[in-house]
């Protein structure tokens, strides 16, 4: 943990599999994880480094008894991740598709997500509302808000350091190496409800659109930069990040200055 603080380490994501101790350590396969996690977070804690869970939404999660749970081990905020109901591209699945605690119906999961929404009032939950919109639309097969930010803004790199516009794209865009050559995938795309994509997508979209009105302009293509602004879930995106993301990152930034306050 030293050598990570050192190396610059700004937070520390652990996966949490449920609010009962004895399920996830046994989902873990490992005995005595938690308490392990416990203490592996006060010493990050020492370090100044936020720890967050990361929780799948499976049947092993209990959602009223999850906060309480986090708060023990001493998780400092939470982010969900949700069940795929597409096939991966790359080659880096490392869970089985047949597993019956991923494999759940429509109704369980608009109901996880109502439960990981009501949770905001007890935990800091870091999904923003608008992308558990989103997905909750991707379950009922409803019309997505804002569209994929994958391949131009978000990439996925598997283990064999191909980028990938995604998991479950049919093909990889080429060696990370050539990252900086590699042209931009911006066709609509909202085939999957994976959620750094939905999170990144939800708090992005509005914010690449001021952006390109911006270029627009300055390159007097007028009538371009007006479409960028009008074109669907501009301001949906806009008010989530309003609404999620500012008052976050100003409290982020006085927690900061307190607490340098308060060392001096």
């Amino acid at each position: 943990m030293a050598a990570l603080a050192e190396a610059g380490l700004k937070r520390l994501l652990i996966s949490i599999d449920s609010d009962n101790m004895t399920h996830h350590d046994a989902n873990r396969g490992l005995d005595g994880l938690h308490a392990r996690i416990a203490d592996g977070i006060t010493l990050a804690h020492s370090f100044g480094i936020p720890v967050w869970a990361c929780v799948a939404v499976t049947r092993l999660v209990n959602y009223e008894a999850l906060p309480e749970a986090l708060e023990r081990l001493g998780f400092d905020a939470v982010t969900f991740s949700y069940p795929r109901r597409e096939r991966f591209g790359s080659s880096s699945l490392v869970y089985s598709e047949e597993s019956e605690l991923m494999e759940q119906s429509s109704e369980e999961i608009l109901s996880a997500l109502e439960s990981i929404k009501h949770l905001k009032k007890r935990f800091r939950v870091l999904d923003p509302s608008a992308a558990l919109d989103e997905v909750a639309r991707f379950v009922r097969g409803e019309e997505q808000r804002v569209t994929c930010v994958a391949g131009h803004k978000y990439f996925y790199i598997d283990w064999n350091l191909d980028v990938w516009r995604c998991e479950p794209w049919a093909k990889p865009m080429g060696s990370v190496f050539d990252l900086d050559h590699l042209a931009d995938q911006r066709e609509p795309c909202n085939a999957c409800m994976m959620s750094c994509y939905r999170h990144a997508s939800a708090m992005m979209h509005g914010a690449i659109a001021v952006t390109d009105s911006a270029q627009a302009l300055a390159r007097g293509e007028f009538r371009s930069a007006v479409s960028s602004l009008f074109q669907r879930g501009v301001g949906y995106s806009l008010w989530a990040l309003a609404a999620d993301e500012w008052p976050r990152a100003a409290l982020s930034a006085w927690r900061r200055r307190t607490g340098q306050a308060h060392s001096a």
